[in-house]
C-alpha cells in the first residue's frame, strides 16, 4: 500500500506540474491537485484514475481551445483560467472523498458510483461553460426562460446542455467499463457476505446491465450540471459593478479594479460552493438510483 501511495504522489505530482507550466493550475490548485491526484491514483488505481484524468484532460483541453471566445466574458465569471486549490475542491473533492471512502471499503461499489456521478457533473458542467459559448443565439435564464446575457449565472443554452450531455457521458463510459474490471470488485462477492450487503447496500453487477449504469451515470451527471444553474439562478451571490454598470461573481473588485457590491444572491454561495453541489447532488441522485 505505501509503495501505491508514493507511486500514486509521484504521477499525480507530474500531471500537476505539467499542468501548472501550461497554466492550467495556480500555484495553490497544482498543490490541491497533487493531493486529490494521489488520493485517486494511491488509494484507487488505474480506474480510479482514470476517471480522474478524463475529467481534468478533456477540460483543461476546452478551455485551452475556447480560451479566446471567453475572453469577453472574463468580466462575469469570478476568477480566470488558472484553477486555484478552492476551484480544484469544488469540482473533485466529492470525488475525492468517495476515492478514500474505497479503501475503508475496498469491496463496496457505492464509492465508486458516486466518484463517477461526482466527476461526470463537473466536466458536464465544464463542457457547458467552455462550449456554451458556441451557441448561435443568447442563453436563457434557467427559471424563466427569458433571454440573458452570456456568461450570466443560471444561463443555459441548446448547445451548453448538449455539451454537458457529453461531458458527462464521457465519464459515465469510462465508470462503466471499469466497474467490473476494478481490483478487488468481483460480482459474486455478494453472495458469499450476506451481512455486508445489508451494511452497504452495493450494487451487484450481474442485476444492472452497463447500458442502464452508463444512461444512469450520464443522466445523473447532466442533472447536477443543471443543479449547477438553478443555484446559479436563485441563490449564487451575484454582484454589481457600478462603475461598469454590470454584474458580475467578481468580488470584491471587478476586472476594472472598481469594487463591487452584493446584487442579490447568498453572499456565502460563491461560485466554488456552487460547483460542490453540483456534484454532490449527481453522486446522491447516482447512489438513490443505483443503490438499493
Amino acid at each position: 500500500m505505501l509503495l501505491q501511495l508514493s507511486a500514486g504522489f509521484l504521477l499525480a505530482l507530474l500531471i500537476a506540474s505539467a499542468a501548472r507550466r501550461a497554466r492550467a493550475l495556480s500555484r495553490s490548485g497544482a498543490i490541491a491537485a497533487t493531493l486529490l491526484g494521489a488520493a485517486f491514483f494511491g488509494l484507487g488505481g488505474l480506474g480510479w484514475a482514470a476517471l480522474l484524468l478524463a475529467f481534468f484532460i478533456s477540460s483543461s483541453l476546452l478551455s485551452r481551445l475556447f480560451k479566446r471566445r471567453k475572453q469577453a466574458l472574463d468580466e462575469k465569471f469570478s476568477k480566470g483560467a488558472e484553477r486555484d486549490a478552492a476551484q480544484v475542491l469544488a469540482n473533485g473533492g466529492v470525488a475525492g472523498l468517495f476515492a478514500i471512502a474505497h479503501a475503508f471499503f475496498p469491496n463496496a461499489h457505492w464509492p465508486w458510483i458516486g466518484c463517477a456521478a461526482a466527476l461526470a457533473a463537473a466536466n458536464a458542467d465544464t463542457w457547458a461553460t467552455e462550449l456554451g459559448v458556441l451557441n448561435p443565439g443568447r442563453p436563457v435564464l434557467i427559471t424563466s426562460f427569458r433571454p440573458v446575457e452570456r456568461g450570466t449565472s443560471g444561463g443555459i443554452s441548446l448547445v451548453g446542455t448538449l455539451a454537458a450531455l457529453g461531458g458527462s457521458a464521457l465519464v459515465a463510459l469510462i465508470g462503466v467499463l471499469f466497474w467490473q474490471s476494478r481490483a478487488g470488485l468481483r460480482p459474486d462477492w455478494l453472495a458469499s457476505d450476506p451481512a455486508l450487503l445489508l451494511a452497504i447496500a452495493p450494487v451487484s453487477v450481474g442485476l444492472k446491465s452497463s447500458l442502464l449504469n452508463f444512461v444512469i451515470l450520464t443522466v445523473c451527471g447532466l442533472l447536477g450540471s443543471l443543479v449547477d444553474s438553478l443555484l446559479g439562478a436563485v441563490a449564487q451571490a451575484i454582484y454589481y459593478c457600478p462603475a461598469c454598470a454590470k454584474e458580475t461573481e467578481r468580488h470584491p473588485l471587478h476586472t476594472c479594479g472598481a469594487r463591487t457590491r452584493l446584487a442579490r444572491g447568498l453572499a456565502w454561495l460563491d461560485n466554488d460552493w456552487v460547483n460542490a453541489a453540483c456534484t454532490l447532488s449527481a453522486a446522491l441522485a447516482a447512489l438513490l438510483l443505483l443503490a438499493y
